[in-house]
Parts: C-alpha cells; structure tokens; sequence
C-alpha cells in the first residue's frame, strides 16, 4: 500500500499540549518521541503519556509512530513494552548499527506477541549504518525483522564523523545516496532527518527541495510551522500528475499494447516511464485520500 509520508513531526513525549495538538496537524504522519526531546527523569512519565495518547486514539488518517530510546539505552525495553501494547503504526529505533540491532529488535517484539501490524523503522545515524545500509536494508527480506525503512539521521552522523553541516549538505551527499540507495534496492522507504534551523524558511525549502529530488520520500520535523512547505514540496506537482496520466493513457492504447517505447509529446518515452508514471499517481492520489 503506498501511503503519504511527505511530513512526519516529531512531538515530545513529555508535553501533553503536545501530545494533543497532534491529533489536529496537517503532518502526513506524527513521531510521538521518548528519546532526544525528553530528559531522562521525564522518560516514564512521557512513556505514559504517549500510552494514554495512542490508546485514546484521534489521529485520524495520520501515521503514528513511537521513537523509543537506543537500544544502549536503559530504557528501551520497558519503551518496546509500551510500544508493543497500545499498538502504533511503527516503532522508530534510533542509532541501528547492525543486523544483530534488529534482530534484538524483533526478538523483543516477538517475546511480547507485539502485533504483526507494528512496523520497524532504522534510524541510520551512525558511521557504520552507513556502511552496512545494503546489509541492513536485505535484513527486510525476513519478515520477522518488521522493517519498513530507514530515517537518515544527519546531525548524529555529522557528531560522529565530523562532517559539516553547511548548506546543500555537499560534503554528505555520498552517505545519502548510498542509503537511498541501499533502500531501494530492497524496496523500503526513507525519509530525510530534520532540518533543525526553524527559523530559516528559505533554507529548510531548499533541503525539502533538494531532498525530493534525491529520492527521499519525505522529511522528518521537528516545528510545525515546516509541515505546509514540506507538504507543498513533496506533493507531485499538477503537471507531472497530469503528465503521468498521459503516458498511462498512450500505453492503453491498443496500438502501443506491445510497444516498449513510444513518442508522446515530441519525446520518447519507454515502459519505465510508465511504471514511474503509475507511482505518481498512487501517490497523488493517495496525499488526495488522506486529506478528505
């Protein structure tokens, strides 16, 4: 099922007017977060609350996922505890390094007969996710393992390896491509990290910018002031909606039933097209459903 995930906000755990506010956000999807937003004497009680918060439901068509703490962390079994009772759309796991990660990921889950809806979310944040995306993104192919994608995480990737983060993220583009690459090879989503100057609207529209045309499915916030331009961004524009529609509807024709390649609008256009054509229209489609 292809849904919607252009905005995806992060909202603290340990702020009930957060909490509720959510509910009512034109976000495609709402990171209910136990880990860098709440301080660790705050962590049970923000595990509670976001109990409380997904069991009374109210998110409408929005994603819901809970961000836990690392699993270095002493709180992230009781976290998985949590997660696994009140059922959220997935669980967000910082810092996955390995496959041996996600396997104790899963082994959790399965000790607490965690539904099977509840996906996995990485977050690739380190130096050796990066490296192993590939091996990471394969782990997929084991249905236990509950994955559904990756979230890029460039300011702990940039702590560790010591990498700027400057405008246009030159000097990360090679770590970004590798895992949007690692993720579509096994057919999982990604999306981009938050851009953390709020304030700074030009800037965030060129990542947002920058980011779709990379590949990214969408992008993590952390204000909600970014979800109308992040919204705006990744929606497929009219025309391509338009145009993808066109090639479908040349490809239908009993003529073009056996052609690999066609003209259409002065340019030829192959097969490939089409199947590219049939996302965008899923897609737009689907952002059309979620909004009603």
């Amino acid at each position: 099922m292809i849904r919607p995930r252009r905005s995806l906000l992060f909202m603290p755990g340990s702020n009930p007017r957060a909490l509720e506010k959510a509910r009512n956000l034109p976000a495609d999807g709402i990171i209910l977060d136990l880990e860098d937003s709440v301080a660790p004497e705050a962590k049970a009680m923000a595990r509670d609350q976001i109990a409380a918060s997904v069991a009374a439901g109210g998110f409408g068509k929005r994603e819901v996922l809970i961000r836990v703490n690392a699993l270095d962390s002493p709180w992230w079994i009781d976290d998985f505890t949590m997660a696994g009772k009140v059922r959220p759309d997935g669980i967000l796991v910082p810092k996955v390094s390995s496959v041996k990660d996600l396997t104790a990921i899963a082994d959790r889950l399965s000790d607490i007969n965690a539904d099977a809806s509840i996906r996995v979310w990485a977050m690739i944040e380190t130096a050796r996710a990066v490296l192993h995306a590939e091996e990471l993104a394969a782990a997929s192919r084991d249905s236990e393992m509950r994955l559904a994608g990756f979230v890029f995480g460039p300011n702990d990737i940039s702590r560790e390896t010591r990498m700027r983060m400057q405008p246009g993220r030159e000097a990360m583009l090679p770590l970004i491509t590798h895992c949007i690459l690692a993720a579509r090879a096994y057919g999982l989503e990604i999306l981009d990290g938050p851009y953390s100057d709020f304030s700074n609207i030009n800037g965030f529209g060129q990542e947002c910018t920058q980011a779709r045309a990379l590949g990214f499915d969408g992008k993590t916030l952390i204000h909600p002031g970014q979800i109308e331009a992040c919204n705006v961004i990744f929606t497929p524009p009219s025309e391509e909606v338009a145009q993808a529609r066109r090639i479908i509807a040349a490809f239908e024709r009993p003529e073009n039933s056996s052609r690999g390649a066609i003209q259409l609008d002065g340019q030829m256009v192959e097969r490939l097209h089409a199947d590219m054509a049939r996302r965008t229209i899923a897609i737009a489609d689907a952002i059309r459903s979620a909004s009603k």
